[in-house]
Formats: C-alpha cells, structure tokens, sequence
C-alpha cells in the first residue's frame, strides 16, 4: 500500500477554465486543454472535448478549482462549480483544501416548457440549491482519496490509489456521490471530485485542523479529522435517532493521526444519534420534548446498526452521556434495555451533567476510570518509520449524547488525549511519566484544534458554535464562555425553529433521497406559508409587548389608562399563547421527505 506521494498515484485537474457559450458550457483542465468536456444548454447532456468544441466567442471565460456535480431539475440540467477554495493542510504528504465557495450554473432548458405550478416547484428547488451553495465544512484533495482511514487505507491492496480518486473513496462519506454519477457514467474520472464534509475540519469536519507540537526540538504534527455519514444526513432537529436500516444522525468518524520522527498514528471515535426510532419536532420550545415511536423493527434497528460498527472497527463499547431524568432519562433507559440484547457490544451510561456540572469537569475521569480497560485493549494504530505495522487499533468508543455535539465533544477530546499521551510515550517523545498537558503551549494547541473541530461540526448540523468549549480549553466554565454559550444557544434556537425545515430540503435534494420528477406536486403547499415562521409570529409579540409596556407607563394617570394597559396584556398573552399552541405550524418544516 503506497503511503507517501510518488509519481503513480491517481490525480485530478486542479485548476479548470469555464467556456460560456450561449448553447453550451465548457469545462478544461488548464494544465491539459485537450481535456474536458461539454454540457448542452439544451438538453443538458454531457459530451467529450473535441476540437470544434471551443469554435467561436464565450461570452465569458473563469476559473473554477473544480466540478462538484450535476442536478436535474424540472427546468433543466445545474452544474454545481467549485469557484474558490483554501489549502489547510496535508494528509500524508498531499495537499488538502477546503471549499470556500460554490456556484450551480444553468446548462440546460428542460424537455417542455413548465405549467405554472411546475414553475412554483422548480422556484423552489432552486431556492435550495442556493442554500447548497453555502454547505460549510466540505473538504477534498486533488491527490489522494480523505475519506478512508489510516488503518483501513493501509491494508488496501497495491494499486490503490492508482485507481481514480473517486473509486478510492468510500461511498459513505462522501457527499456528493449522488451528483458526481452522470460525471462517472460519462467517464470523466480526471475532474470527479469526491467531498468530504465534516471537519477535517476540518475540517471540518473538519476541517483538516494541524497543530504543530515542539516536542523534543523533533515537531509532532497532529490531523483532526471527522468524517460525516451521508446514510442519515440531515439538521438537528429533523434528523434524530436511527433509520429503518440502522444508519443513526449525525454519525461521524473522527480519526486523530499523529505523525513524528517518521512514526504515523491513528486514533479513531464514532459518534452518533442513540440508535431508536425517536424524534424531537420544533414547537417553538427551547426544548422540545422527545418522543420514542415505538416500532415494530426496533431491536432491529439496534442490531443493524451495531452490526455495521463491529464489521467495520471490531470491538465496540457505547458510551451515553444523556441525562437519567426527565425525556432523556426516558430514552436513555429505552436505549439501555435494547443494548441488554446485544451481547458483543458493552453499554456504559454516564450522566454528564449530573456528574461534570457545577465545574466538576475533572470526573470526566470517572467515566474513563470504567472503560479504561477497554481503551486500553482497542488501542490505536501505529505505523514505524519503514512503513511496518507495530500497533492496530481493535475497536472503537462510539459516544453520544442528545445531540452528539457538546457532551461528545468535550468527552472524545478527552480520550484523544488519553491516547496522544500514551502514542507519544510509545514513540519516544515522551518518558513514561510525561503527557500533553505538561507543556502548556503545546496542549493550548492541541485543545484548541478540538474546539474547533466541535464548532464545525455543530455549524453543519445545528446552525451554531458547540457549546461547553470552555470545557475543552480549560476545563471549566468562564464567564466569557457562558456568554458565547448563551449567543449560540439563541442561534441554535433561531436556525432550529425558522430555518432547518429549508435546510433539510436542500439536504435530501442534494443527497438523492428525494429526486425531482414531472408530474403532480410533489409535496403539499402549505397555503399559509407567507403568514408562518419567524416575521409575523415576532411582530404580534413584539407589537403586543410595546404597546403593552406604554400603556402600562400611562397607568397610573386616570382608570382608563390602567383598563387600557390591563386590555393590552391580555391581549399579549393571548398571542402568545397562540403562538405557543401553534407553534409546530408557525415552525419550518421539511416538504420533501419524511422523518424516516
């Protein structure tokens, strides 16, 4: 298995020219203008370079840094561009980068003109392609596949990456795979360019983040990267718990690679939704309440998925962080009894809160206290400065809480040190006695990458910073930390209540769970929806409140003022206990795909 760049490997073009011709789009590598292809804007079919192809004035000519995919939609054929980008680091040697910015461009008129209604539909679609545009933390490499990990890239048959990088990733993690299939089925392996979103955040996710530690005058260089499932993509609220096939939300592989004095390490955590049938729809609550379906295929679900963990990492301890009270204790417990079924799979519950609040992050300890041994037997995977395997990494910590995100956060980030301290001890960097936390700079580093890495992936799927970051960097809570905690709380609200139902349209568009097709609506228009979401709720509030609050100035002058001010609070309360009630109609839901 080739690790280290060489001439054979795999490599796509990496900066493009973009030919707009009134009839059709040509896309070609700059650095081989004999390759590239053609999309009608007729009919939106692709075709091969030619040299007519180019035969007359573009009416304009850029630079793109590379083709995402193609969409069809009722009124023709987008191609989606990738129009700047960022390097953040390297994996292994390749460069890696970061999509900062990405446009659909037209390039195709539909087989028939639209009735109005099909004219109403593509409106929309189009609106969610624009929010497309803006899907943070996706990132590629133009040299090697990201998607695989260490471990498992390792034990790949030689000729590996000599494959086209998109054959060399793996399907679940990559986020386009359902708009780069017409670029495959018209063999254009030079320009398909698997996404990666997460962190790697890394990007995100994330997200490629890279510390540099001065250790032993010999640097260390540390790679954060979290690979998100596409099997169950999806926002916070709209994507819960599992599918019917065992693919639970938010599930994503975080891999931490240490690479020092020619030794490469590997050290991978899973984490994702509790893996029930469950849900948590908006109401306008700050935290709505849990619902468990009780389903006929439940045990299933568990199996499947549990199934799927051991094939792929071997053995597997779940670590639940949620409360053991109120709706979280309720599920908490429902998990707990499906997990008694599983004998291969060792289920720890850890109440977070109840025993890291109030400032008492140090018992974090006590969880790793309980699964030390089994930490310690997984161990981590190890590569010496010959390219030998001296250590693999036998199973996996899967963690989770409700959403996957703070809790989990500051618990993985936890472990990831626990196992640098004992890779850097076993490579010579440290003695016996020595750990991260000892070198004040390099461990600012080091936690500063997970907090990062947590904000990325809480922007994907919350619309907000994490929360708890504090904990990360020091271990407690400060008042600075409270505050930001409290403005990403209201943007987590906000982007929940108003904006997600949108978000995850957009998501299954892209991501092929829902596919646009002619004919009758495809989902019912919710005839009230000029009059729904945030703006008029806010304004009856906000109205309300400031006439109340003049009124109740002007009180005290005559009876008939104080009859006024009592009407007006009334009048507030009324709506909102209207809004209250309907709060599920007056929130953004999703139109094209259900909950499963």
């Amino acid at each position: 298995m080739e690790i280290e760049s060489s001439s054979n490997h795999f490599k796509l073009h990496s900066e493009l020219e973009l030919h707009e011709f009134q009839d059709k789009l040509v896309i070609r590598a700059v650095d081989s203008p004999d390759q590239g292809f053609a999309i009608s804007r007729v009919d939106g079919n692709i075709d091969e370079l030619r040299s007519d192809t180019c035969t007359g004035n573009p009416s304009k000519i850029s630079t793109i840094y590379g083709v995402a995919g193609t969409i069809r939609l009722l009124a023709g054929t987008y191609i989606l561009a990738v129009t700047s980008r960022r390097e953040v680091g390297t994996y292994l040697g390749f460069p890696i980068y970061q999509v900062m910015s990405m446009k659909f461009l037209s390039c195709g008129q539909g087989s028939r003109p639209l009735n109005s209604e099909e004219k109403r539909d593509e409106a929309y679609y189009l609106n969610l392609l624009k929010m497309v545009e803006s899907t943070p933390g996706l990132y590629y490499s133009y040299e090697t596949d990201i998607t695989v990990n260490l471990q498992r890239r390792f034990k790949l048959a030689d000729g590996w990456m000599r494959k086209p990088i998109w054959k060399q990733a793996d399907p679940q993690y990559v986020w386009n795979k359902y708009i780069i299939e017409e670029l495959i089925e018209n063999k254009l392996d030079g320009f398909i360019m698997p996404l990666l979103q997460g962190n790697i955040l890394c990007i995100s996710i994330r997200i490629f983040q890279t510390g540099k530690l001065k250790l032993k005058r010999v640097p260390a260089t540390i790679t954060l990267i979290s690979r998100r499932s596409t099997r169950r993509l999806g926002t916070r609220m709209w994507r819960r718990g599992a599918n019917l096939q065992g693919d639970a939300a938010n599930f994503i592989e975080t891999e931490q690679l240490m690479e020092f004095d020619g030794f490469i390490s590997s050290f991978l955590q899973v984490r994702g939704s509790i893996p029930l049938i469950w849900e948590q729809i908006v109401d306008l609550s700050y935290k709505p309440r849990l619902n468990i379906i009780h389903h006929e295929e439940t045990a299933k679900v568990v199996e499947r998925h549990f199934h799927d963990l051991l094939q792929r990492y071997g053995e597997t301890v779940a670590v639940d962080l949620t409360d053991k009270h109120g709706d979280e204790g309720e599920l908490s417990m429902a998990f707990a009894a499906e997990m008694e079924k599983l004998p291969d799979v060792r289920y720890v519950s850890f109440d977070f809160h109840q025993k890291c609040g109030n400032g008492n992050f140090d018992n974090i300890q006590l969880l790793y206290d309980e699964i030390s041994e089994d930490f310690e037997e997984q161990g981590y995977f190890l590569l010496g400065p010959k390219g030998e395997i001296l250590a693999e990494q036998e199973g996996v910590i899967r963690s989770n809480c409700i959403d996957c995100l703070d809790r989990t956060n500051v618990t993985q980030s936890f472990l990831a040190r626990k196992s640098l301290n004992t890779q850097l001890q076993r490579v010579g960097a440290f003695s016996s006695i020595d750990c991260i936390s000892m070198f004040e700079e390099d461990f600012e580093t080091f936690k500063t990458l997970w907090v990062e890495q947590g904000d990325e992936i809480s922007l994907e799927y919350a619309g907000s910073h994490a929360l708890k970051r504090d904990l990360v960097r020091f271990g407690k809570q400060t008042m600075a930390g409270r505050i930001k905690d409290g403005l990403s709380a209201l943007s987590r609200y906000y982007y929940n209540n108003f904006q997600d139902g949108l978000r995850q349209d957009a998501i299954d568009l892209i991501s092929g769970h829902y596919t646009v097709k002619y004919g009758p609506p495809p989902f019912v228009p919710n005839r009230n929806e000029a009059l729904s979401y945030l703006p008029v709720a806010s304004a009856l509030l906000i109205g309300g409140l400031t006439v109340t609050s003049i009124t109740l100035n002007r009180a005290g002058q005559n009876a008939q003022s104080f009859i006024s001010s009592l009407v007006c609070a009334s009048a507030t309360a009324g709506v909102m206990a209207l809004v209250k009630s309907n709060g599920r109609q007056i929130c953004s839901k999703p139109r094209l795909c259900g909950l499963l």
